[in-house]
This record gives structure tokens, C-alpha cells and sequence, in this order.
């Protein structure tokens, strides 16, 4: 199992993940001469985004992007690319370069398959991820019991973002999505999860040791994703 690291404040906490993150852009742009960082929606990275985008980078060489993204457009107030517009691509990131999962299409695989070709014609490897995870132990989004989980985990396909339906029954997602597969988390240089407070981590700990078939975090830890967790008690 993936060690946790354990941060005593939110301020420490949200620091650290974000030097890691900026750390390994700065390296990749470095050797390559271009980065690729993806992100998380959700209040959570709020902060850490506010310290990335303060960090002094060649943001015009860096492609950012989303590990998912609600089936809504940038205007919407669910959309993840409004919460990264806001807090990340801000400051001296603001001249970073941005491809959205979104794409106004009849269907949710059919937006997904325009987001994987457009991702594919940028890069084919992520250099900085930062991921989140749900009290239900999901990351991107890979929730329990969807139809498209095992599709999302099987590490043999090829990178893909992959549109999935809503839940049924009050099953999550309560909208359709689009999310990254474990292959494309395969490609990365340093995937950081950052999570907060004691149920998250219990959810960690937990499906950590679960079936990496069916299971998002045991599915990081059983390819090999350069994994590192990150935690606090409280982010606030």
C-alpha cells in the first residue's frame, strides 16, 4: 500500500501538494521543453490550485487539463473547467494552455471521443496529476457500481477519456460525465491524491486492499501509478 503522508495543517498540507506538482512541470519542462498537468474539480483543491498558479513557470508551455468533467458546459455551475478557469488559470498560470473534456455533442461517448482525439493531438503522456477522491473511494469518475467502471480500470486499453452515464436508483454519478481512464494515470510522471479529514482516509486505507478489478484505488496501486497520498485531518 501507497504510504500516507501526513500534513499538521491545511496551509502545510495544500503546499506541499502543490510544490510537487509544480516541481515535477518544472522538471518536465526542463528535459522536454513542454508539460502536461490534469486536474481534480471539487472544493477540495481550491487552495492548492491558488498556489500553483502563483508559482513562477513558463505557463505558456504548459497544457492543462481535466481527470473528468461533469456533461455540462463551462458556463454551468457543476463545470470543472469553470472551477479550474478560476482558481488555477489565474496569476501567472493564466497563460497556460487548456483542453477541455466538454465538448457539445448528441451523446456523453460522443463528446468523449472528440476529448480523447483533441488530448491524444497534445500530448501522449501526463506529467502532473492531482487527484480527489470521494467518501465513496472513487477518483476521476470511477464510481462503485457504474456500468463503465471495470471499462475505466482494465490497464491494457488504450488512454482514453470514456463517457459515463448517470446512476441509477440514487447511484452516483447524478449526471452524465466524462473521465479519464487508468491508462492515461499509467502515463504520469507524479500523481498526487490529496485528502482531507478521518473518513477519507479510512476509505483509502480500506479500498487499498480491495480488488483492483473493481476497485479505483487498489486499480492505481496494482499498475504502478506513481502514486502519492497526501493528507490532513482538516482543510480548513
Amino acid at each position: 500500500m501507497s504510504e500516507i503522508e501526513t500534513l499538521p495543517t491545511a496551509g502545510s498540507w495544500a503546499g506541499a501538494c502543490a510544490d510537487r506538482l509544480t516541481g515535477t512541470l518544472a522538471e518536465a519542462l526542463a528535459n522536454g521543453g513542454t508539460a502536461t498537468f490534469a486536474g481534480s474539480g471539487g472544493s477540495t483543491p481550491a487552495p492548492i490550485y491558488a498556489r500553483m498558479a502563483r508559482t513562477d513557470l513558463d505557463w505558456s508551455r504548459v497544457t492543462t487539463t481535466l481527470i473528468d468533467e461533469r456533461y455540462v458546459p463551462e458556463d454551468h455551475p457543476e463545470s470543472n473547467a469553470a472551477l479550474l478557469g478560476t482558481t488555477l488559470l489565474i496569476e501567472r498560470a493564466a497563460a497556460a494552455g487548456f483542453v477541455p473534456l466538454f465538448h457539445a455533442s448528441v451523446t456523453v461517448d460522443r463528446a468523449a471521443a472528440v476529448a480523447t482525439r483533441e488530448l491524444a493531438a497534445r500530448t501522449d503522456r501526463l506529467d502532473a496529476v492531482l487527484l480527489g477522491m470521494g467518501e465513496d473511494g472513487h477518483i476521476c469518475s470511477m464510481f462503485p457500481h457504474s456500468p463503465t467502471l471495470k471499462t475505466l480500470l482494465a490497464p491494457t486499453l488504450r488512454p482514453a477519456i470514456v463517457g459515463v452515464p448517470p446512476g441509477r436508483d440514487g447511484l452516483a454519478p447524478s449526471r452524465e460525465r466524462l473521465s479519464m481512464n487508468l491508462p492515461w494515470l499509467m502515463t504520469a510522471r507524479r500523481v498526487v491524491l490529496a485528502i482531507t479529514g478521518k473518513q477519507k482516509r479510512a476509505v483509502f486505507e480500506r479500498d487499498a486492499a480491495a480488488d483492483p478489478k473493481i476497485t479505483p484505488i487498489a486499480a492505481l496501486l496494482a499498475a504502478n501509478v506513481p502514486l502519492e497520498v497526501l493528507w490532513t485531518e482538516s482543510a480548513t
